[in-house]
């Protein structure tokens, strides 16, 4: 079972660092399982959804952000940024179908934007039920049209048909995914609940009282979850996953790169940046699992891990056999068991071959790889190539780059990152000649405000 929450940074819940925001269900599920403290996504939502769908990187799927590359106006800048494929292929076969293959169940609730229309929509992708909502938390729309008391919040009404689906599928093996569109602007929340935090005093960059209520809601998800699994006495035969998609929206004015007061929503400090960005405030999630019985209660896990592991692991959790496509990732059981284990592979990557813009003429990244060995992380800047080395065990909040001081350490993780790059066939940007700009993208970063969705 995956709960995938939308925009909620990794210090957005208590038990990863909140003192602020209250989630006494998802700290809960943490103090009976394992949090997984170096856990990454991409720097938005649509590639993470795709990466955790097909078990592969974007550099295979082409699916590296949110829409296509005249959403932000790069016309000025070096690189023509790589088009973008905006929803999953279909020769891919996602983890829903190969479980269902294994004699599972399958149901979603919520976000999908990895292609919604026809073929593309998850129904018709390996999940036996499916719903689709979000753009709103209230008067909402769904995919296919579903009927829900006027007024209802969709954390509420995602929660309640995932509810209803275990009930009804208690007597036989199932995979639910209930990924909400919470904590997604806009920002709206369930009144009762924005009054319990509006004089709550703000700690560390977290004091949005709506903002807190809407992490509540999702709380209350989780929270509803796992009392049904109670209730059904299946709790202790069901494997329980709690993340996010991306880095919350804040850390902006921090970097510089989002001016004036309001912007920035939440903060992810210490880690820098935020949604957008491939610091680790951009990347970096909450992870919590629960499996009773094999995982040890409140246990931690710094293993670097990342999106293309959850494929993999939901494969050797169910004994379901592989899709014929290529799996990225490996599989998270051995960390599950033990998290004093150790991985085959030596590095994660991360590959955003694209821009995205934070208002006229500011980058919350421009065209970057990066590679993640044990404690080092190294970025190279595809515009002119630059390095970034950071130690995030001594340097989370990546303040101190250190590629001039440790030169050999630079270069042998460069050689890595090349070689991963060659091996996936990653696509790289190209000059920008000057010609290459839609004409319906120029300009487009002047817009008053810009859709917080890429």
């Amino acid at each position: 079972m995956l709960i995938l929450a939308d925009d909620l940074g990794y210090t957005d819940v208590a038990t990863f660092g909140s003192k602020y925001y209250e989630t006494p269900n998802i700290d809960r599920l943490a103090t009976q399982g394992m949090k997984l403290t170096s856990h990454h996504h991409c720097q938005n939502c649509t590639p993470t959804r795709a990466a955790l769908m097909s078990g592969q990187y974007g550099a295979r799927t082409g699916v590296y952000t949110v829409g296509g590359i005249d959403r932000f106006d790069w016309s000025k800048r070096p690189l023509r940024p790589v088009d973008n494929v905006t929803e999953l292929p279909l020769d891919r076969s996602i983890i829903a179908q190969q479980l269902k293959n294994a004699g599972y169940a399958t149901g979603m609730f919520g976000k999908w934007h990895i292609g919604q229309n026809g073929e593309h929509h998850p129904g018709k992708r390996g999940f036996d039920e499916a719903i689709v909502s979000q753009g709103q938390h209230f008067d909402f729309n769904t995919s296919p049209k579903t009927e829900y008391p006027k007024g209802q919040y969709l954390a509420d009404f995602l929660t309640d048909r995932a509810v209803d689906f275990i009930r009804r599928k208690k007597d036989g093996p199932f995979f639910l995914y209930l990924p909400h569109f919470g904590v997604h602007a806009p920002h709206d929340a369930k009144p009762e609940l924005i009054a319990k935090f509006k004089d709550k005093l703000g700690v560390g960059g977290h004091n949005n009282p709506t903002y807190a209520a809407m992490i509540a809601s999702v709380d209350e998800s989780v929270g509803r979850v796992m009392q049904t699994l109670d209730e059904l006495k299946l709790a202790d035969n069901t494997v329980l996953i709690f993340t996010s998609d991306n880095g919350g929206v804040g850390g902006y004015i921090r970097e510089g790169i989002k001016k004036g007061a309001g912007n920035d929503v939440t903060d992810n400090a210490p880690l820098r940046s935020g949604k957008g960005s491939l610091y680790e405030g951009g990347t970096r999630e909450p992870f919590v699992v629960r499996w009773p019985g094999v995982t040890k209660a409140g246990s931690t896990c710094e293993v670097p891990t990342i999106h293309v592991d959850i494929y993999p692991t939901f494969l050797e959790l169910a004994s379901a056999s592989p899709p014929k496509h290529v799996l990225d990732g490996e599989s998270l059981v051995p960390l599950i068991r033990d998290p004093a284990a150790k991985l085959k592979r030596t590095a994660i990557f991360q590959h955003f071959p694209g821009y995205l813009g934070a208002g006229v003429d500011q980058w919350r990244t421009t065209p970057v790889s990066l590679i993640q060995s044990g404690d080092w992380k190294l970025m190279e800047f595809l515009e002119d190539g630059h390095l970034e080395l950071y130690n995030l065990r001594d340097d989370l909040s990546e303040t101190k780059n250190l590629a001039k001081e440790m030169p050999d350490k630079a270069k042998d993780l460069h050689a890595q990152l090349v070689a991963w790059r060659k091996d996936v066939n990653a696509p790289m940007p190209t000059k920008n000649d000057g010609k290459a700009m839609p004409e319906k993208a120029k300009g487009k970063g002047k817009k008053k405000k810009q859709d917080n969705d890429d």
